[in-house]
């Protein structure tokens, strides 16, 4: 049986494709769907969940390691559009993609991320 690592690097296969379904994914692995998904039931995990978690790594990397725009990294990883992305992002991360990504680069380059001093705040 495939290795949680192999099952990614197929998904990772899938989405290059442009089809990361769970019979794609089982395709390029050469086992049945029904096969993978009581494997990754037995992982504990889903096709599902690993999908995102993929596409989300993905995500993440193309947020500091590239300039594209959002809507290419959102039609890369998969989604329809940059809006979804953006959505499931922030579902996911807590934070929108753009915020992210400045937060992401200003520590890589040794920055602090600049606050914006409230206009309600009180000086003392």
């Amino acid at each position: 049986m495939p290795s949680a690592k192999a099952v990614r690097a197929a998904i990772v296969a899938s989405l290059r494709q442009g089809d990361a379904t769970l019979a794609c994914t089982a395709r390029t692995l050469k086992i049945s769907s029904r096969t993978l998904q009581r494997h990754l039931g037995r992982m504990g995990t889903s096709h599902s969940e690993m999908l995102a978690e993929v596409r989300l790594d993905i995500a993440c990397r193309l947020l500091v390691g590239s300039s594209k725009r959002l809507s290419d990294i959102a039609k890369f990883v998969g989604y329809s559009n940059a809006s979804s992305f953006s959505r499931n992002f922030v579902r996911l991360m807590q934070i929108q993609p753009v915020i992210y990504r400045q937060q992401q680069l200003a520590r890589k380059h040794g920055l602090a991320c600049q606050r914006k001093p409230s206009p309600y705040a009180i000086d003392r």
